[in-house]
Order: C-alpha cells, then structure tokens, then sequence
C-alpha cells in the first residue's frame, strides 16, 4: 500500500498538453486548491512550494505518468513533493462511482485527489526507475513502427510481383525478410533479369 500517513495535501492533477487541472485536498477532505496550471515548470513549481510551505508534504497524483504527465512529475520530485500514480482504468472504475455524467478536467481532478486520499492502496508508487520504464516505452513504440513500415513495405513488393509475374510471387513472397531474397531483388529487379543471370550466378551472389 502507497504510504500516505504524512501527507498534508492529496494534489490531483488531470494533465493536458497546454494546462492540467488541480484539486487539493487536505487528508480531513477539505478543499484547498481547484484551478488550472500551465504546463510551465515555473508555474508547476510556485503552486508546488507554496501548497508545501502551507500544508507540508504534498502528494502530487496523475493518471498520465509519461508524455504530457512527465514535467509535472519532474517538478514535483523536484520540489520535494511525493508523486504517485492511479492507473487509468482504476480512476474510470472509481470516477462512475461520483455523482454526474459530465466528464471534465475539474472533475477527474477531484476524483483523483480524493481516490488518493479515501483509497491509497488504489495508488502506484513512481520511482526514478519508472523513467526507464518510460525511456523503454519509446524504444519499443519506435521498434513497433519499424515492424509495421517493414510489413508494409513486403505486401507492397508482394502485391507488385503478384501483378506482374504470380509464380515468382510464390517463391520469393514468403522469403522477402531474408537478406538474400533482398539482395536479389535490389540486384536483378525482374523476373527477365533473374533468369538472364543464370542460377550459378544467383547462387554465388546469395550464399555470403
């Protein structure tokens, strides 16, 4: 369970990309703060100091850690603050449980800050180590777009075969992630040209 016994003020924070929406709540569930912030580390960092210097630790929640949740976050480690994590299934499972329908960026606010004040075991702990993890996520999204913009790039050299000459399509098609049926097509781009080389010619250029 995430440790909210010193906490002095529950800051939850609905991050955007221009403006987050804060709400604050005294461990009594007092409101204490209910305004947006810009996305500006000074202005992050003034609202952080002068709620710490009024109510002591502050917890700054979100439901966004990475991208648009990462400079609050950064300020708020900064200043002293704790940071915490609900997850965002949990808060939409937690949010039907207020009164209203309206979704808005003052109401997810508040959700937040009272589901880490009433429910801390709801919370995630977020260490220096979940910036790896965030880091890691970047890498792995970059290698997925690789992968798709390899496959299509395969059905598109397929699709070209499959037009022009469908029995040369059966046998090279399944074998485009190879090196070597690469290196045949960059070197004899066409089925006049692959038999015009001759197979000891094929062999030689595909068996490094």
């Amino acid at each position: 369970m995430f440790d909210t016994e010193d906490v002095g003020v529950f800051l939850g924070l609905d991050v955007g990309k221009s403006t987050h929406h804060g709400h604050g709540l005294t461990p009594a569930g007092k409101k204490v703060f209910d305004k947006q912030l810009p996305n500006s580390e000074p202005k992050l960092r003034a609202v952080f100091d002068k709620l710490a210097a009024k109510f002591g630790t502050v917890l700054v929640i979100v439901d966004q850690p990475a991208s648009i949740g990462a400079l609050p976050l950064t300020v708020a480690r900064n200043a002293g603050c704790k940071v915490a994590y609900l997850p965002g299934l949990a808060m939409r499972r937690i949010a039907d449980l207020y009164p209203g329908e309206a979704k808005t960026d003052a109401k997810d606010a508040a959700v937040i800050a009272d589901a880490a004040r009433t429910m801390p075991h709801t919370l995630r702990s977020l260490e220096l180590t979940d910036e790896i993890t965030a880091e890691l996520t970047v890498l792995v999204g970059f290698d997925q777009d690789l992968a798709a913009e390899t496959t299509r790039t395969s059905n598109r050299i397929r699709g070209l075969l499959t037009q022009f000459h469908p029995s040369l399509e059966r046998v090279l098609g399944p074998r485009l992630d190879h090196q070597a049926v690469t290196w045949l097509l960059e070197r004899y781009g066409s089925p006049a040209a692959l038999r015009k080389a001759g197979r000891r010619r094929l062999v030689e250029l595909i068996r490094p």
